[in-house]
């Protein structure tokens, strides 16, 4: 039976959405993860969704406990990991709003946790060159066309430490880069390819960070207010994929 792990929730913790659900606490060797987990069954898929702040927004994106959130899925039985998270527009084409499917990261990040390989005794290494699940994108891609959502096939996420946002010599510096700029793909991506679970993030371009002249420069008020307008694109997309992705085996 395939199960499916979404970070970041999306509204889909709905009782209304969820048949048979309950909240599970669960404790890794790395600590609790951000969130009990809520499980139950969306369309027949059983599901776990992981409230990556917390439930009430609490947790800061630098304090996340990855590895717990991330270990947690893997001990529940995830086969596949969706994320969901607010992103920076880097590119004029990608306008707040719009939905964004990385295929590629660069990891600004300086003090995470960003592997379970980590004991003594042992060095190991694991290939990243294509570190987005290929066929859960193509899933979410053909899907999100089928709704008629504004979308980027492609695109290199810079991932930031946070909590600050980009001063405008950072954001003018990574436009030369990425196309987007979030805190969360990493080392969520990394530690889900660790554990060989496939990975791939459903960005949502919230704003143009500070490089743009013509727009005011990024506040958690503009994230928020944006977020709120178009989550439920991000609602739809998940209920019409996930049934596809189980499907696909």
């Amino acid at each position: 039976m395939v199960k499916i792990g979404i970070i970041g929730g999306s509204g889909l913790d709905d009782p209304n959405l969820l048949e048979n659900y309950e909240e599970k606490e669960i404790e890794t060797r790395y600590g609790k993860p951000s969130s009990k987990l809520v499980c139950g069954k969306i369309k027949g898929v059983d599901v776990c969704i992981l409230a990556r702040h917390g439930k009430k927004h609490e947790i800061s994106l630098h304090m996340i406990n990855y590895r717990a959130n991330i270990a947690t899925l893997k001990l529940l039985g995830c086969d596949y990991i969706i994320a969901t998270s607010a992103v920076g527009s880097l590119k004029e084409e990608i306008k707040p709003g719009d939905l964004v499917f990385p295929n590629q990261f660069i990891d600004f990040t300086k003090q995470r946790k960003n592997t379970f390989y980590d004991e003594i005794g042992e060095v190991k290494h694991i290939e990243m060159a294509e570190p987005f699940s290929n066929d859960l994108r193509k899933i979410l891609i053909d899907c999100c066309e089928g709704l008629g959502f504004e979308k980027h096939d492609f695109a290199t996420i810079i991932v930031v430490e946070g909590p600050r946002f980009s001063t405008k010599s950072e954001s003018f510096m990574f436009r030369n880069f990425a196309d987007i700029i979030g805190m969360t793909a990493v080392p969520e991506c990394v530690l889900a390819n660790e554990l060989n679970i496939p990975y791939q993030t459903i960005a949502m371009s919230t704003d143009y960070d500070c490089w743009k002249d013509d727009e005011e420069p990024v506040t958690w008020e503009i994230v928020q207010k944006t977020m709120h307008e178009n989550s439920e694109k991000v609602k739809r997309l998940l209920l019409k994929s996930i049934p596809k992705i189980v499907n696909q085996d």
